[in-house]
């Protein structure tokens, strides 16, 4: 007779396409080390429970989209809601206890800020002590922007992506014996992936149809499309000689159109484009510099040791924040605000080489090679005393 699997539900959401790639990874994890062992189940408890909670997520999309600045207001309102539902959920209750009920799982693992508060209790009261909650922040920093909806003290572990965070989440009330700093929680498709100078070239020249010489710009998109890639390509244009660009544009099939248009009429620019990339950690590696916002893209970047531009233009979100201030204070990101200063720094990095090497010097110095299979056995410990009633 074959032993139960042990199982785990992980609560995410699409705001954003971070909190989506660490469920993702996480589940390709259990399935690389753990094969018929674990039984994974992803689920977004904001978009399917509640009609409320639905539209705060369409509606954070729609921001992020068109009005950055608006995040401001808005991350200050969901910040109050949460408290409000620190120890029991407002919206969608039914809807969460009844997949309780009906999966069991032996251990919640949540990776979104605001699907710890109550949701942590609600299992305890369903499940009693046959349930194991953890939670994975994957802030870079703390300050305005950290969420408190982060924090629930009651939580058996939490993971912090650097040390900066976890001492933040602890001032937040984390009882310091409960957290653990474990780097970041990416597919495995990432560490696999690595390449060496001849398979970089390779890819370059014949996958992506660019110039192993020039220096290459990745222009990124959040998971829902966000993006102002029209604008920063006539600025690169201006170094068609010497610059070429990689793009990807998310969930957005109507700037993929839009942006192979605009190359059609400026063939002389080198340029690669596409929708929702899986192979970002490909793209990533024959980059000199990404342009991005995203913690995700940015723990990447940092993984493989290439600066980045942090996007600024129209405003960021206050947990962008947290992601730019643990970057430009390691000095491995600069920040661009204006099409000028995208201007200005292609103009420095041609000109003054040094200046591009100290960058990547940095952005080598803080990065860690961390070992992702400890988080996924301190997990799956969890999920095991659960099971096995201890």
């Amino acid at each position: 007779m074959s032993k139960e699997p042990l199982r785990i539900l992980v609560l995410t959401s699409r705001t954003g396409g971070g909190h989506d790639a660490r469920a993702d990874a996480f589940e390709s994890w259990c399935h690389k080390l753990y094969d018929g062992e674990v039984e994974v189940r992803i689920e977004r408890p904001l978009e399917e429970a509640s009609a409320v909670t639905h539209f705060g997520v369409g509606f954070y999309n729609f921001i992020q989209r068109y009005a950055p600045l608006l995040h401001n207001p808005y991350w200050l309102i969901v910040e109050l809601f949460g408290y409000w539902q620190r120890n029991k959920i407002k919206f969608g209750k039914a809807f969460f206890e009844r997949l309780l009920s009906e999966y069991q799982p032996h251990l919640i693992f949540s990776v979104h800020d605001f699907l710890n508060r109550g949701y942590f209790q609600a299992a305890r009261r369903v499940l009693g002590d046959r349930v194991r909650c953890a939670t994975y922040c994957g802030e870079f920093s703390g300050g305005f922007g950290y969420s408190k909806n982060w924090v629930e003290p009651t939580t058996d572990l939490y993971f912090s992506r650097t040390k900066t965070a976890q001492d933040y989440a602890i001032q937040q009330g984390m009882a310091p014996e409960r957290c653990l700093v474990r780097g970041n929680l990416m597919h495995p498709a990432v560490y696999e992936g690595i390449m060496d100078e001849k398979e970089r070239r390779d890819f370059i020249v014949n996958d992506l149809n660019l110039s192993p010489s020039k220096l290459t710009i990745f222009l990124t998109a959040g998971g829902m499309g966000s993006h102002n890639h029209l604008e920063m390509l006539r600025v690169l244009k201006r170094y068609s000689s010497r610059v070429q660009a990689i793009l990807v544009c998310g969930r957005n099939e109507a700037t993929v159109t839009r942006v192979r248009e605009w190359n059609r009429r400026y063939p002389d620019f080198q340029l690669y484009v596409e929708g929702y990339s899986m192979r970002m950690h490909h793209l990533i590696q024959v980059s000199h510099a990404i342009v991005s916002r995203g913690a995700t893209t940015c723990a990447e970047a940092l993984f493989f040791g290439v600066p980045i531009i942090f996007n600024t233009i129209g405003g960021i979100m206050p947990q962008e924040r947290l992601t730019f201030k643990y970057f430009y204070r390691a000095g491995a990101a600069v920040r661009i605000a204006n099409l000028d200063d995208l201007n200005y720094q292609l103009g420095l990095w041609l000109t003054h080489r040094r200046e591009y090497a100290l960058m990547q010097e940095r952005c080598k110095e803080i990065g860690v090679i961390e070992d992702p299979t400890r988080l996924m056995n301190e997990l799956i410990g969890l999920a095991r005393e659960a099971a096995n009633g201890k």
